[in-house]
């Protein structure tokens, strides 16, 4: 008996599929990126426009509300676009945006700007997360939005900290530049390997009929407020690890970083968890997260402590925000992109909440331990609507996931 050579076991993983997926990946690399970045350089931009770190938060809200606004509008509008020309239209869109961000003047401008970035963002991951299924084939659609929302996840690893280090040493306009340079090569990506499958097999009668989904509006209402405990604590880590753990600017991209490969391990994970059960990964991933901000709320002046909370943080909230974006797809069927695309509009709304309730805790004089006893309470209010929505329909509750 002979071993079979290792080349064409290589070989044959490089199909068009996966290529598709990564280009697919690295356009969720991009748009995370631009993303958690603007975080990481909370404190460059907001002392350069000359505004406090609560008021410099409002760009971050500003790209979530973008993200809110623009999914289900552009997934519906462009219902019978193909899904690869509609993928390129939205990347192109987004690279330009971000250049503009560079550009701003003054926090208004920025706030613009942002909220213009933010549009595509959900489309984007909507239409990818049906292409991807698409081309993955039955039972493996967990997988395959995994590895889409691991360029987004890889994205807090790499090119968030080095986002946040050329931000620190060159200004943050030039970390905007190279954002949008890096969204031409995504864009290259796509046109090269996504492949052209025609008009999608939907309507715009069809993806607002989804709209009429009473479980499908409940999930997003869980997501849009529990998934805010996340965002209230990454919104201000930059100076939360230097004003209250006491670690100087230059480690907070590490600090990112560390998150960022707990959001991969979490990525990684929870694919595989959704493909077992997605409701109980979805309360599972709600427990765990409110776990994680317990952790960090009690341990964030101690170095150790506080890096290992945000890496747990990382890894829970992307094992639910993974399970949620499954589970939307599965309560919209008939318009797969619509319930991704929403899912990403619950994510951001999140964003926007917990930015903005964290800044109000922080402005009120509580400091900035507060946002994560925040975001516990939204948490627990985002599992507490899981929980009734199923015992409601009379569906079990899953004790594992």
């Amino acid at each position: 008996m002979t071993l079979a050579p290792s080349r064409p076991a290589a070989h044959r993983r490089l199909t068009p599929a996966s290529w598709a997926l990564f280009a697919l990946a690295l356009g969720g690399f991009t748009i995370g990126t631009t993303e958690f970045a603007t975080m990481g350089m909370l404190p460059q931009f907001g002392a350069d426009l000359g505004v406090t770190d609560p008021v410099a938060g409002h760009a971050v809200t500003a790209y979530a509300v973008g993200v809110v606004v623009g999914a289900p509008l552009l997934t519906v509008a462009a219902a019978r676009m193909s899904r690869r020309r509609l993928l390129l239209w939205l990347m192109g869109f987004y690279t330009v945006a971000n250049v503009v961000s560079a550009a701003a003047p003054s926090i208004e401008w920025l706030v613009v700007g942002r909220f213009l970035a933010g549009l595509p963002h959900g489309a984007f991951f909507g239409v990818g997360a049906a292409v991807g299924a698409s081309v993955a084939g039955p039972g493996r659609r967990g997988h395959a939005v995994a590895v889409m929302m691991t360029g987004l996840t890889v994205a807090n690893v790499v090119g968030v900290p080095l986002s946040t280090a050329v931000g620190q040493e060159f200004g943050w306009r030039v970390a905007f530049v190279l954002i949008g340079l890096l969204g031409g090569v995504a864009l290259l990506g796509l046109w090269r390997f996504v492949p052209e499958r025609g008009p999608v097999e939907s309507s715009v009668r069809q993806e607002l009929g989804a709209l009429a989904n009473g479980p499908m509006w409940v999930a997003f209402g869980a997501g849009a407020i529990g998934f805010g405990g996340l965002f209230a604590v990454y919104t201000y880590v930059a100076p939360t690890v230097t004003q209250v753990t006491g670690m100087t600017e230059g480690a907070v991209p590490w600090v990112l970083a560390a998150m960022g490969v707990g959001m991969t391990v979490g990525t990684l994970v929870g694919g595989r968890l959704a493909d077992r059960s997605v409701p109980g990964t979805v309360i599972g991933g709600f427990l765990a997260t409110a776990a994680a901000l317990v952790l960090f709320a009690l341990t964030a002046e101690s170095v150790i402590g506080a890096v290992a909370g945000l890496f747990l943080l990382g890894v829970t909230s992307q094992v639910l925000g993974l399970a949620m974006q499954t589970r939307l797809m599965d309560l919209s069927p008939r318009a797969e992109s619509l319930g991704a695309a929403l899912c990403h509009s619950a994510l951001n709304l999140a964003n926007a909440g917990g930015a903005f309730f964290g800044g109000l805790v922080i402005a009120a004089g509580y400091g900035y331990v507060a946002p994560a006893w925040t975001g516990l309470v939204l948490t627990l209010v985002g599992l507490v609507i899981v929980l009734a929505s199923m015992r409601s329909r009379g569906a079990p509750v899953p004790v594992s996931v």
